[in-house]
């Protein structure tokens, strides 16, 4: 391995709820940030970016019971670098435009304090996503 490579992502492997949902959510926020669809499978689907991929697989039938929510054990969000504040509100107005929900809505866009210019929100099985701009 080379030296540059150590400590980047490889991948980051998230079970979903319903699969078909997630996809379409998905494939368009990823495609925006330049993602590409790399592998398609009956149980999941993965996207890519540069040598780091993201996997989605439908979570088997015995585990739908329990909801995830980002405030317990686990993944509380994943956050995304954005173009610029130009490329963050288009996202924003193409999830409202989708009824995505956009956390925070009442202090957007600086939730995250008043030097720091991000759109939260949530995919369909409320995980909180972040994209920001520096």
């Amino acid at each position: 391995m080379e030296k540059n490579q150590i400590g980047k992502i490889h991948h980051i492997e998230i079970y979903v709820k319903d699969l078909e949902k997630t996809k379409i959510f998905w494939n368009w926020l990823l495609e925006k940030l330049g993602y590409s669809e790399y592998q398609i499978w009956d149980s999941g689907v993965s996207f890519i970016l540069g040598e780091t991929y993201i996997v989605f697989v439908q979570a088997e039938e015995r585990f739908l019971d329990t909801p995830y929510h980002r405030c317990r054990a686990g993944l509380n969000h994943i956050a995304f670098h954005g173009k610029c504040r130009d490329f963050v509100d288009e996202i924003t107005r193409e999830l409202k435009k989708k009824e995505v929900k956009i956390l925070y809505e009442d202090k957007h866009p600086y939730a995250g304090g008043s030097q720091y210019y991000a759109v939260y929100f949530e995919d369909p099985d409320r995980m909180k996503v972040e994209i920001t701009a520096d």
